[in-house]
């Protein structure tokens, strides 16, 4: 009986021991100090905070905010709070938790497979989608920079043909003379592999 009063009045005075902690945490402002290229919404994230919160405590407006700046951030009672009470109930949380992370990862792997079925495969009518999505991944180098590329060396026309120099395709690629679109990418990726972006006088 002794040993099972002990265990209890331990044990609570854990859980109120976590919860105090939350409730000092939950009163504890920040300073913050603005670098550049900081945003309000990056500020926020950074803190598990609102842009709202972080807007109304330092009377900024519209999002406006200086290198140099300082801001007080405040931290929401209720999360850190909801905090200490999942550290208490683990139990149900890690339960739910692994559930909802399920579903996510589901709906993630769902999404993931319906993206890549429509960009991993070349039908013809989704040129730009195809090879802006091939080369973004498996080089690295950004779709809005091939497309620009691409626009400039053969304005998205795949089976052009320079009579001067004789580059093919896409990517006026002087390394081909023929070939698919996706041969033309899988080129395009060796070309950028050998050469990198100097290959297009990137």
């Amino acid at each position: 009986m002794k040993k099972l009063v002990s265990t209890i009045v331990t044990t609570s005075a854990a859980a109120a021991g976590l919860f105090f902690a939350g409730v000092v945490n939950a009163n504890a402002d920040s300073t913050y100090t603005v670098k550049s290229g900081d945003s309000v919404w990056a500020i926020a994230q950074k803190f598990n905070t609102t842009i709202n919160n972080v807007e109304t405590t330092n009377n900024i407006k519209g999002h406006y905010i200086l290198p140099g700046q300082k801001l007080t951030i405040k931290t929401s009672a209720s999360n850190t709070n909801s905090s200490s009470s999942n550290s208490t109930s683990a139990s149900t949380t890690s339960s739910s938790s692994t559930s909802s992370s399920s579903n996510t990862t589901a709906t993630t792997s769902s999404t993931s497979s319906s993206t890549s079925s429509s960009t991993s495969t070349y039908t013809g009518s989704n040129l730009k989608s195809y090879v802006l999505s091939q080369m973004q991944s498996r080089t690295g180098v950004s779709a809005s920079t091939w497309n620009t590329i691409i626009t400039r060396e053969s304005n998205w026309e795949p089976y052009v043909v320079n009579s001067t120099s004789g580059a093919y395709g896409l990517f006026q690629n002087m390394h081909i003379s023929s070939g698919s679109v996706e041969e033309q990418v899988d080129a395009a990726v060796a070309l950028y592999e050998a050469q990198g972006m100097a290959a297009w006088a990137l």
